[in-house]
């Protein structure tokens, strides 16, 4: 019975981590919903910056700024983007609603994969996005508590979010992921560091905990995602992110007093369905894949047919 069990690659099982890290950055960033956006970002880049820089003299990696800066920097600068859209909604709406608009994320990435990237998708898969696209629709579509410019900052760092991700790919085979990692807070710490310049709150009391355990959870959600885009195909393992719009509902419901009705968990449900649409065909060709492999690695089956009489 164990056996028929769907066995998780390696690349969902990390992306399945960086998920629940994420939650606990969604928590952090909800505790500091009074500072401006720009200086969480500025604070966990800080932070992030510190770590990825330490780790990569200490490993010897070289050369630490990669061998595609281009591409790199494009990464950057579209995770910067990603975050600040991100962030400002999370700020002012509700977290399962902003995390539900942010997971829009891997439609555009599916998009950027095929057109950047080349990667080819079975029909079913695009049929699998739909869905869990569906899903998200019933669940922004009637939360009045969205305005319309909450709608298009977070669609915003949607996009942003799968662009990233595209050029994460691109750059894998290539590059170390704390490498991958480093391009984030190398650009991110000058650019919102001069905009906190124009506006600074000084944290006070927990608020310094708070905006550290931000960007310790930032990093290893980064680690662990970049990680896991390393080892499977894009269409792969962001749908994974879509579990997160759960984690959100369970803590904005407890924590925050954010209630949703019949409608709101229908399209969450539609989500779900979506994810385990697509981990069921994943494992499936998985094991088909597996099972080819051995036995080419057998050879082929020769049948020697009984001598004459």
């Amino acid at each position: 019975m164990l056996n028929r069990i769907p066995q998780l690659s390696p690349g969902v099982r990390l992306m399945l981590l960086s998920t629940l890290a994420y939650l606990g950055v969604n928590t952090c960033v909800k505790q500091l919903g009074h500072w401006p956006t720009h200086q969480l970002i500025f604070f966990r880049s800080v932070i992030s910056l510190v770590i990825t820089m330490t780790y990569l003299w200490q490993a010897g990696v070289r050369p630490i700024f990669g061998h595609r800066p281009m591409v790199l920097a494009l990464r950057g600068l579209a995770g910067i983007g990603a975050l600040y859209f991100y962030f400002y909604t999370l700020q002012r709406i509700p977290m399962a609603s902003a995390v539900t608009i942010q997971y829009l994320s891997p439609i555009f990435t599916a998009i950027g994969a095929y057109f950047i990237l080349g990667e080819r998708m079975k029909p079913q898969r695009w049929l699998y996005f739909l869905v869990s696209f569906c899903g998200v629709l019933l669940v922004k579509g009637i939360d009045v508590r969205l305005t319309t410019l909450d709608v298009m900052m977070g669609i915003a760092g949607a996009l942003c979010s799968g662009l990233a991700y595209t050029f994460v790919r691109k750059a894998s085979g290539h590059e170390h992921a704390m490498v991958i990692i480093l391009y984030f807070p190398l650009l991110a710490t000058p650019i919102t560091g001069s905009l906190c310049l124009w506006e600074w709150r000084m944290p006070v009391g927990q608020e310094w905990l708070w905006g550290i355990a931000m960007g310790l959870f930032t990093q290893m959600g980064q680690i662990w995602a970049t990680s896991a885009i390393q080892k499977e195909a894009l269409n792969k393992v962001t749908y994974i992110n879509y579990l997160g719009i759960f984690y959100a509902l369970v803590i904005g419901y407890f924590f925050y007093d954010e209630g949703y009705d019949l409608v709101s968990g229908c399209g969450m449900l539609l989500v779900i369905v979506g994810v385990v649409l697509n981990l069921l065909d994943q494992d499936k060709r998985r094991r088909l894949k597996v099972m080819v492999i051995k036995r080419q690695q057998n050879g082929p089956v020769v049948r020697h047919k009984p001598p004459a009489n």
